[in-house]
């Protein structure tokens, strides 16, 4: 077996003593009570300047309430601009975490309020408000908290390579029916060349049917019927797939909202000492903290 690094077996990073260790459990944890508040705080916090930034985009919303818009949005700016500080404060590795997934999305969350203040509105530039649309991004940040949509993306990577077979399978029938569609039907009745017949194969098979390519021969309205009912049974294949991955993830052992310090990985279990992914060691909790004896 491989030796543990040092860092595995020795004291835990330097942020995690003292207060820089109990910002660290209510900023990337949602185990404890101050940590689920924190996190449901910010949630609201995140919705509400969505909402903003959709009733901004609105005409007659801006022209009546333009001001308190800006004023609400940097408010929110300056709340997620001291929030990213936080995170940068406490983080073992700030520059790990600045440069992951959600640290770039953190950090795109409060730039174009910023950068509206350097680029100017003319008439050679595209509104400046069109940066701000950019803040929509601060939704993603939903699922750093909210443990349904972990597991649910748990389950889509379980069954990927499934969901891939069935969309091969799927393409090589439109490919064929397509085919199939311009030998029966041809030029004429408007499937003029093999591209335009596999995207009337593939609007069939969906069931969404635009009706701007139809068949016009008896044999084509045949085969037109039979796609139709495949595509039933087809679209409910991937549905069945990742519902049974998800079945499957409530039968594992539960797994908490613990976040690694150096990689910062998510979903270790309730009793875990070290990281899954990169063995370093994990912080630990008070019995009382989350319920569970150590």
């Amino acid at each position: 077996m491989p030796k543990p690094t040092p860092l595995a077996n020795g004291p835990l990073p330097q942020p995690h003593a003292g207060w820089r260790r109990r910002l660290y459990i209510i900023i990337f944890e949602a185990d404890t009570r101050a940590g689920r508040l924190f996190d449901l705080l910010l949630i609201g916090a995140i919705m509400l300047s969505v909402i903003v930034v959709i009733a901004d985009s609105v005409a007659a919303l801006h022209t009546r309430h333009g001001e308190q818009f800006q004023q609400l949005e940097w408010l929110f700016t300056l709340l997620f601009s001291l929030e990213y500080l936080a995170r940068l404060v406490c983080a073992p590795h700030p520059w790990r975490y600045a440069t992951s997934f959600f640290g770039m999305v953190d950090l795109l969350s409060v730039l174009p309020t910023y950068l509206a203040l350097l680029v100017p509105e003319s008439h050679v530039l595209i509104d400046v408000r069109v940066l701000r649309l950019l803040r929509v991004f601060r939704i993603l940040k939903l699922t750093a908290y909210v443990a349904e949509y972990q597991s649910m993306g748990y389950a889509l990577k379980a069954s990927a390579r499934k969901i891939m077979v069935f969309l091969s399978a799927v393409l090589m029938i439109v490919v064929v029916m397509g085919t199939v569609l311009y030998v029966v039907e041809g030029p004429e009745n408007g499937f003029i060349n093999i591209p335009t017949s596999i995207y009337w194969a593939i609007t069939t098979m969906t069931t969404v049917g635009f009706g701007d390519i139809t068949p016009k021969t008896d044999l084509g309205r045949l085969i037109s019927s039979m796609m139709l009912l495949l595509g039933w049974g087809t679209l409910a294949v991937p549905t069945g797939i990742v519902t049974v991955e998800m079945a499957a993830q409530r039968l594992q052992e539960p797994t908490t909202t613990r976040t690694c310090p150096g990689c910062l990985s998510e979903g270790h279990a309730p009793l875990a000492h070290y990281c899954m992914h990169c063995g370093e060691r994990l912080p630990s909790y008070h019995a009382d903290t989350i319920g569970l004896r150590r």
